[in-house]
């Protein structure tokens, strides 16, 4: 007897799913907090410890690295434990790090309350094990749901910049993390009990559903095709860090202002959003291998057009374009962690493949900054952004032939 209302795969696509899906969003904008946040303290800790403007970025590197690193160890303890122990462990961690930042006397403190409690215990807690928990929720509408779920990403980066410089302003830097601190633990621990339910899709619970599964996906090992997965992430980030870091440096050197660049990179988060969904949707109908190389073809060309056009109108579209053409790239790694790798093993394996789409924004970004300095000109940070790209899209292709040819695009489990 298989009756759907109670057995646990009937749960998969369910009104719960949902539910679980709506606080998987919520977990994930409050837990983006930490990476915003720090952006907007940077002015308010120069002037607060008397340091340098480099001095002064060192939590914002740190809370990048462990959210890197930390989304590998949060991966691991979602697969094992269950999704809710990490994003427990984050809420947790996340409301300790705000308060001992705001309670820190020195930038030496306040960075490694920042780097460790912050980034790599508490916002790394907050992505790949939710995207690799909601995608064992999902299976006709996988890739939308997905792509939801990593909006949280985009939106915490709409929504908590100007909170927080509001609060900046009137009770000061201090009392506003504090009061962030409260603020996670008050919201994030009741959100964190709507997961306590295991995944309903096999892998976490049958042994039988695990001996179905291939040890070679697309004919390659595991680790092989993690391997790949990795450089891949890591070349279309590399490509996609030029104009969302250097976007408003660009626009001074051209003259039109600062501000007028802080309005295109808000263009590109806006249109990220939106490119998110998109490519959910188009990922539940072609795969997630294509919907990575049409991402991938599409952000090379916005790449491209920045090259001959450069007035401030054209840079207002081209921005747009790059922000509607790349926001689908990342979340089409994780359905393709889930349709080739074992779902027990989906938690670590996307974070290690997001720890490299976060080296690449690391890296490329401030491999442009050199170029720039080299050259006197961004246009070869563009030239090297391009080639990066190209190698993503070389990958995506080579890996989408070999699905083909094995007929593997929708392996056994994931039914």
């Amino acid at each position: 007897m298989n009756d759907s209302k109670t057995s646990p795969r009937g749960e998969a696509e369910s009104l719960y799913a949902c539910v679980r899906l709506g606080a998987a969003l919520l977990l994930m904008t409050i837990g983006g907090a930490a990476m915003y946040g720090v952006v907007v303290a940077l002015p308010a800790l120069q002037a607060e410890f008397g340091v340098s403007r480099a001095d002064a970025s060192l939590p914002y590197t740190l809370t990048m690295v462990g959210f890197g690193l930390g989304g590998i160890l949060m991966g691991r303890l979602a697969d094992r434990f269950g999704v809710i122990v990490p994003v427990v462990t984050g809420a947790l961690s996340l409301g300790a790090g705000f308060l001992l930042c705001g309670m820190s006397v020195t930038l030496w403190q306040f960075s490694l309350a920042h780097g460790l409690l912050a980034g790599l215990l508490g916002c790394a807690a907050t992505f790949a094990p939710l995207v690799a928990d909601t995608s064992m929720w999902f299976t006709r509408r996988r890739g939308m749901a997905v792509a939801i779920c990593a909006s949280g990403n985009y939106l915490a980066g709409a929504v908590w910049p100007p909170v927080l410089q509001h609060f900046f302003d009137t009770a000061g830097w201090r009392v506003t993390y504090i009061g962030l601190g409260v603020f996670c633990l008050a919201t994030m621990l009741p959100l964190a009990l709507l997961l306590r339910k295991r995944p309903p899709l096999p892998g976490h619970a049958t042994s039988g559903a695990i001996a179905n599964r291939p040890d070679r996906p697309l004919g390659l090992t595991p680790n092989a095709l993690l391997g790949l997965l990795s450089v891949a992430g890591l070349a279309c980030c590399v490509a996609m860090s030029m104009p969302q870091v250097h976007i408003v440096a660009y626009c001074g050197d051209l003259g039109y202002g600062a501000a007028r660049g802080a309005e295109m990179l808000a263009m590109m988060l806006g249109f990220g959003i939106v490119s998110r969904l998109a490519s959910g949707w188009i990922c539940d109908r072609i795969g997630g291998l294509r919907t990575l190389l049409l991402g991938s073809v599409l952000q090379g060309i916005a790449l491209v057009l920045f090259l001959p056009f450069d007035g401030l109108a054209s840079l207002y579209i081209v921005s747009a374009l790059f922000g509607l053409f790349q926001g689908g790239l990342v979340p089409s790694y994780a359905i393709i962690v889930r349709e080739y790798f074992k779902p027990g093993e989906a938690g670590a394996r996307l974070g290690v493949v997001l720890l490299a789409t976060l080296l690449g924004m690391a890296a490329g970004g401030w491999v442009s900054g050199a170029i720039f300095d080299l050259t006197g000109s961004y246009r070869a940070a563009f030239v090297h952004g391009i080639a990066w790209n190209l190698l993503n899209m070389t990958i995506a292709f080579w890996l989408l032939l070999r699905a083909q040819r094995a007929n593997e695009m929708r392996p056994s489990w994931t039914a």
